[in-house]
């Protein structure tokens, strides 16, 4: 009987720990979550779903750029004088806005609506020429000319795959928007 009782007891201590293990474990997901939709928040929803759409970019694409480019800052300034929500230059601003027949207002760069359309028209704009996603991402980063140069060099893309990036800036610049967009993709778009 004893042992009966030792036996039940022990299976309900097991039965317990699986259920608080399983607790532990559902809740775990549950904050860590969480604190990754609070790290990449969903701003700007309609524009960027409006502009995804138009240029066929995915959105979650539009969204690692944005978060790795500004954290959301529609006033971002960087020390290269790229502006706004995806940083466009003032000369990829004139660019765009050629190629899209508009008037260029260069305080309109700020605007999230302008900043975003602009971003995800350059962005489609360089997947256009390099039919690559990171291609795109690293001249978007390191500029058109220097990476259309790379082309040629086999030491930094090979048979179309990049076997080397030359600045550790847009090395780091590539994994963060990369990273980036895998979690927008997985907490949202799947």
């Amino acid at each position: 009987m004893r042992d009966m009782n030792k036996a039940i007891k022990n299976t309900a201590v097991i039965i317990s720990l699986i259920i608080i293990s399983v607790l532990l474990g559902y809740f775990y997901s549950k904050i860590s979550t969480a604190l990754e939709k609070n790290s990449h928040p969903i701003k700007y929803e309609a524009i960027v779903e409006k502009y995804s759409d138009l240029f066929n970019v995915p959105r979650e694409l539009i969204y690692g750029v944005i978060k790795a480019e500004s954290g959301f800052r529609s006033d971002a300034v960087s020390s290269a004088g790229a502006v706004g929500l995806m940083q466009i230059m003032p000369e990829t601003f004139e660019d765009i806005a050629k190629r899209l027949k508009e008037e260029s207002n260069p305080d309109s760069v700020y605007a999230p609506e302008t900043n975003i359309r602009y971003g995800t028209f350059y962005l489609r704009y360089l997947y256009d020429m390099f039919r690559d996603w990171d291609l795109a991402i690293i001249a978007y980063n390191a500029g058109l000319g220097r990476v259309s140069e790379w082309l040629n060099d086999p030491e930094i893309i090979k048979d179309g795959e990049i076997v080397y990036i030359p600045i550790e800036e847009t090395r780091n610049y590539l994994k963060r928007v990369n990273k980036n967009t895998e979690v927008y993709k997985r907490l949202y778009f799947e």
